[in-house]
């Protein structure tokens, strides 16, 4: 069975090879990991004795970085290796300041791994959520390295719960602690005898607060995003959705409710991905009203007067503008998955979202605490704004269970780092 996994591995790089040519995200991947170890090896004196954490990509790094800046914050000195898998993650955060390097992930070779352990040596290694690299793990056991994986959250049909699942045991036992979001995970893992886990919730429960308490901090885009969104609340007196993440599919159905509404509302598009043919399809689905860009705004000059939609063809601001919504609506839903609702509902905010989201237990926390709504047709989300709308009571009550649903389930980054930390002190 390790065999198997190796192989599958070898062929999933070699497929992301191949694909290269024709795919700009698979180039990027190969492009990425070019001159990759001599980077690596003139850093490697710096590293050695790191701490190694390793993330897919954004999401989870904001799930990871919690508890980094508290571990960072007890040992300062401690130096920092930061890996990603994909190409926006490292291109997003590749000037993270708190890592000493940052670096794509080595393929999953054993000599790959093996090469990776002898450059940096690190005192422990920390993997985020759903990511599990057989070679990698392996090595840092072999090596004696502790590793912990953490706001792990595991569902029945993985393959380290079929019977053809040995090899995918065998990396779950590479760990010397799991950290689970859910008791419903530690009950999957008991089941095939895994004993090293904890329950200690997700971290990025604990994230999304600090980027609301901390919101006014960078005084800059603050003040840039409060003077752009105070100009366009008050430029009329109508409801604000806030739709972050989205797809095409979203802003068909976004479109499509809009349309039919009885109370007019304001919109902020927030798209998931800005390739500009795309972004040229958004306006004519919003006519008659007009849609104003956010490239295009001058502050000396931005009166936004009867504009219906506002285009954020700009990365970097979906966190904040959550704060200015009435409601919030999470792309995602009807494609591979829902993006992030906590970052919407840690604000305070109902979050509505598509069909697609059995594989997010946050959804399901939301809607079962009177916060969240799923819908699947325009008509369908259109009813719920209109309720919602409609009802100062019904916005207030989702409203604030948002809010608790968030601020109940902070705490997880303390249990985590506090047990790294004591292992760090040995």
């Amino acid at each position: 069975m390790a065999l198997l996994v190796g192989l599958g591995t070898a062929l999933y790089h070699t497929g992301i090879r191949l694909a290269a040519p024709f795919v700009p995200k698979a180039r990027a991947w190969v492009d990425g990991r070019k001159d990759l170890w001599q980077r690596l090896e003139k850093r490697s004196d710096e590293l050695r004795g790191c701490l190694w954490m390793h993330c897919a990509s954004v999401g989870e790094f904001e799930q990871g970085r919690p508890v980094l800046e508290a571990i960072k914050r007890e040992r300062p000195e401690l130096p920092v290796l930061l890996t990603f898998f994909s190409p926006s993650g490292y291109d997003a955060r590749k000037d993270y300041p708190l890592a000493t390097h940052v670096e794509y992930l080595p393929p999953d070779s054993a000599a790959n791994a093996r090469r990776l352990q002898q450059l940096i040596r690190p005192r422990a290694a920390i993997f985020i959520k759903y990511e599990f690299w057989y070679q990698h793990l392996h090595a840092l056991k072999e090596a004696a390295v502790p590793i912990y994986l953490v706001s792990a959250i595991f569902r029945s049909s993985q393959p380290f719960f079929t019977w053809y699942g040995a090899a995918y045991r065998g990396m779950l036992r590479c760990f010397d602690r799991l950290f689970v979001q859910d008791e419903a995970s530690h009950e999957l893992l008991s089941r095939i005898d895994v004993r090293n886990v904890s329950v200690s919730g997700d971290t990025r429960f604990d994230r999304v607060s600090q980027i609301v308490a901390t919101a006014k901090s960078d005084t800059a885009a603050a003040d840039h995003l409060h003077l752009v969104m105070d100009r366009f609340r008050r430029a009329g007196a109508r409801p604000v959705l806030v739709c972050g993440s989205t797809w095409p599919a979203d802003i068909r159905i976004i479109a499509g409710a809009c349309s039919t509404l009885s109370t007019p509302i304001r919109r902020v598009i927030v798209p998931h991905e800005l390739h500009r043919e795309e972004l040229d399809r958004i306006g004519p689905l919003f006519l008659p009203e007009p849609l104003h860009r956010w490239s295009n705004i001058g502050l000396d000059r931005y009166t936004p007067g009867p504009v219906g939609t506002l285009l954020v063809d700009r990365m970097g601001y979906l966190s904040r503008l959550y704060a200015y919504a009435d409601i919030t609506y999470v792309g995602g839903g009807f494609g591979s998955g829902i993006h992030n609702t906590l970052e919407a509902a840690a604000w305070g905010k109902p979050v509505i979202f598509g069909p697609n989201h059995a594989r997010f237990a946050e959804a399901q926390g939301l809607i079962d605490a009177g916060a969240g709504f799923s819908i699947s047709t325009a008509d369908e989300l259109r009813d719920v704004l209109q309720r919602l709308l409609g009802d100062d009571h019904a916005l207030e009550r989702a409203s604030q269970a948002a809010r608790d649903y968030v601020t109940e389930r902070t705490g997880a980054t303390q249990r985590v780092s506090a047990v790294i930390l004591e292992r760090l002190e040995r």
